[in-house]
């Protein structure tokens, strides 16, 4: 997120959306991968963008620098101060021998996506989501593929506390998504989860949605990813992984973040969750509770 305010990354942001295809990839590529540029030659550059050296040059030249060199040495200024604990990461364990096992680098990786969410978690921002969700007549809730499981784990979590909340996607895919999203209007709030691989469908249902002047909270891995450009409110969960495509374990942390905020919000959402608790009570497992089992027999008894 700094680097994406910085001048900069502003510029670059503009190129994303109104550049060429070419000049699109490079622009996408600096955008993810701040740190590892700086250690790039134009040639790896390139390559890694499925581009030319001329192309890169070209780039650089519009982008107001008189070399490639030139731009690399400016995102290495802008991101110097910047903690990057997941960028750290990656270059630690791929320079690492192969014995790391596939287990300790996914927890790895997990750790430091977390520890990069909560350096760039937005008190202010989250502040105005909540008080957007609590005023919303609907919050709609959207994720496809992998990230539906999220979007079903925050709508459990905040029907007790918004006025309606609906799972536009469940179980019925694009189809339903479309008619629970037909009727949605300013008054309303989406919250749209992807990661990479991102899911088109969420995209153009996202831009519906904002043809319709609804407030969408968009929750996603990057400020270069799709719905950035889309949500009214951005919140940033990093998803690298040494193998899987994405990670959802930052995901689910900024998701219990927003949810714990708006249930502290005030003292009527206090009192909801301490009345669903006494509900659920008798419904839960008690170690102290009277019920008895019968023993289990065992394979000689039944014989």
């Amino acid at each position: 997120m700094v680097f994406a305010q910085s001048a900069l990354g502003t510029s670059l942001m503009e190129v994303l959306q109104e550049g060429t295809s070419s000049y699109k990839r490079i622009a996408d590529y600096l955008l993810r991968n701040q740190v590892k540029v700086t250690a790039l030659g134009i040639e790896d550059l390139a390559e890694l963008c499925q581009s030319s050296t001329a192309t890169v040059s070209r780039f650089a030249r519009d982008m107001g620098f008189s070399n490639y060199a030139g731009l690399r040495n400016q995102i290495a200024e802008t991101v110097q101060a910047v903690f990057q604990p997941v960028e750290k990461l990656r270059n630690t364990i791929e320079n690492r021998s192969s014995s790391i096992s596939a287990a300790s680098a996914s927890l790895q990786y997990a750790s430091t996506n977390i520890d990069a969410a909560s350096h760039g978690i937005d008190e202010q921002v989250i502040a105005q989501i909540v008080g957007r969700l609590t005023k919303a007549a609907t919050v709609y809730i959207m994720g496809f593929g992998l990230s539906a499981h999220l979007a079903g784990m925050l709508s459990l979590h905040l029907q007790p506390f918004c006025s309606h909340v609906v799972e536009v996607v469940g179980y019925g895919g694009t189809e339903v998504a479309a008619g629970h999203l037909a009727n949605i209007t300013e008054k309303d709030v989406l919250i749209v989860i992807s990661f990479p691989r991102y899911a088109l469908d969420v995209i153009r249902l996202t831009q519906f949605a904002r043809m319709h002047s609804t407030c969408i909270v968009a929750i996603t891995d990057s400020p270069a990813s799709p719905l950035a450009q889309l949500g009214d409110y951005l919140l940033l969960a990093q998803s690298n992984h040494a193998i899987l495509p994405s990670s959802a374990t930052a995901a689910i942390a900024v998701i219990e973040a927003l949810v714990s905020s708006i249930m502290v919000s005030n003292k009527k959402n206090v009192e909801k969750a301490m009345r669903l608790t006494e509900a659920l009570a008798a419904y839960l497992h008690n170690a102290d509770s009277n019920l008895k089992f019968p023993p289990v027999e065992s394979s000689k008894q039944k014989k």
